[in-house]
């Protein structure tokens, strides 16, 4: 009788490790920031048949980087769940923690599956933080948080960037990010983060208001704060 072949689960971690990032890798980035009156996210996105920024629910957003039908899954379920959790208890229960711990969970037991491909995604859940206080005062209490392919998540302060570039992306906002930006300098800071990175690239193209899809959660719109910027005004605040 033969003796079964052996893989240690250092060895099966690492190697899940290594395919992923060898696919998202060639994920085109997303980048996430705080600006005066919200979150901006912007894409690099081309293509006009899917989207990598969705909302969720009132003031929570969803962006992904990686295979598009592996992360489309996980947007819906999102949607559905959160409508049932908030149409059960309380539209307040229904928080970006929450859903991240959602993700987290069903992202980690694929990545532990010994005989399961682990999904090739980085996910990003943003919140929008409530400004009014009950004394008065301003609350700048944004959540973004970061999920690896593995479900272990972390939250970021002030920006966060998920695709196969986005070290160098993060390098270059510590250098330009301020605090406070308007929704125009904000775009511009992305973009032109874009711009400088598709320059050392080999494969390099235009950073164009076709070429990225934009949207925001806004503290200054109704109940649902999430509004997705059309072409014509992106090329508007480019300008």
């Amino acid at each position: 009788m033969s003796t079964p072949y052996y893989v240690s689960p250092e060895q099966i971690r690492q190697d899940k490790e290594d395919f992923v990032r060898r696919g998202i890798a060639q994920a085109k980035e997303v980048v996430v920031l705080e600006y005066r009156d919200g979150l901006l996210m912007v894409a690099e996105n081309p293509r006009k048949t899917t989207f990598k920024i969705s909302e969720i629910y009132d003031r929570i957003a969803f962006a992904a980087a990686g295979r598009i039908a592996e992360y489309e899954i996980l947007r819906v379920v999102g949607i559905r769940e959160a409508e049932i959790k908030g149409f059960r208890y309380y539209r307040e229960d229904v928080t970006a923690k929450w859903l991240t711990n959602l993700y987290s969970q069903h992202m980690g037991a694929v990545a532990q599956a010994w005989d399961a491909k682990p999904l090739e995604i980085e996910l990003l859940v943003c919140e929008l933080g409530a400004t009014d206080a009950p004394d008065g005062s301003n609350l700048r209490n944004n959540r973004i948080y970061h999920i690896a392919f593995d479900g272990i998540y972390s939250e970021e302060e002030k920006y966060a960037v998920i695709g196969g570039r986005a070290t160098a992306i993060t390098e270059i906002l510590q250098q330009h990010y301020s605090d406070g930006l308007e929704l125009t300098a904000a775009l511009q800071l992305v973009t032109n983060t874009f711009r400088t990175v598709e320059a050392d690239a080999e494969d390099d193209y235009e950073i164009t208001p076709q070429s990225i899809e934009v949207a925001c959660l806004e503290q200054t719109v109704e109940r649902r704060k999430f509004r997705r910027l059309s072409t014509d005004e992106v090329t508007s605040l480019l300008s």
